[in-house]
């Protein structure tokens, strides 16, 4: 069993165009420092020898041309099948635990955030104190997520359709935040902080 990291650990996860970023841009604001788990994921994709060769391995030689990641083949092998994605997971993900590891360390704040759509399938919410799944109707999270990404909003749907349901992250995860444009976040993220001061002076 993985010990537990100093300082604590929030989890953040939602479905895409849930509003992550929004949450976590919030709790920086406020002094807790957040991993960014895809933007790191993407960084150590580019940067790190071990994971450059096994992907070299895995999907081909040609996969880094100009040495960068050639993200449109690694996709195309990676949602052709489960195994592929599984494979593809198997490479990048200790790594990047490892280095969210070795940043959480570095931090010198009674709590940090870790930011992953799939902390649940990544296994990642193991390293977690606490999870935060923040929350809002597909119909609304597709409309952001075409506004964002300019794609058409089946792709979307088909992206969705591969994470695991909003309703299963709220059921596993310790606070729900429903960012559905009705609610004020803020007031929310504020009372999810209170209750982590909270369980930090115990």
């Amino acid at each position: 069993m993985t010990q537990p990291l100093t300082p604590q650990v929030l989890g953040i996860t939602g479905g895409i165009g849930s509003g992550k970023s929004v949450v976590s841009h919030c709790l920086h604001i406020m002094g807790i420092p957040v991993y960014n788990c895809d933007n790191e994921a993407k960084r150590l994709n580019n940067t790190h020898p071990t994971i450059r060769q096994e992907l070299c391995k895995l999907v081909g030689k040609d996969l880094y041309p100009n040495g960068q990641l050639d993200k449109a083949s690694l996709a195309t092998y990676l949602f052709a099948s489960p195994e592929h994605a599984s494979k593809v997971n198997a490479i990048i993900h200790p790594i990047v635990k490892d280095d969210f590891m070795q940043w959480a360390s570095r931090q010198h704040t009674p709590w940090v955030a870790i930011e992953s759509a799939i902390l649940y399938e990544s296994n990642f919410a193991h390293l977690a104190n606490k999870v935060v799944n923040v929350s809002a109707p597909e119909e609304v999270r597709i409309t952001r997520a075409c506004l964002r990404d300019k794609a058409p909003a089946e792709a979307i749907r088909q992206r969705i359709a591969h994470q695991m349901s909003d309703e299963e992250k709220s059921l596993r995860a310790d606070y729900t935040l429903y960012n559905d444009g009705k609610q004020a976040i803020l007031p929310q993220i504020l009372d999810i902080l209170a209750n982590l001061l909270c369980l930090s002076r115990k």
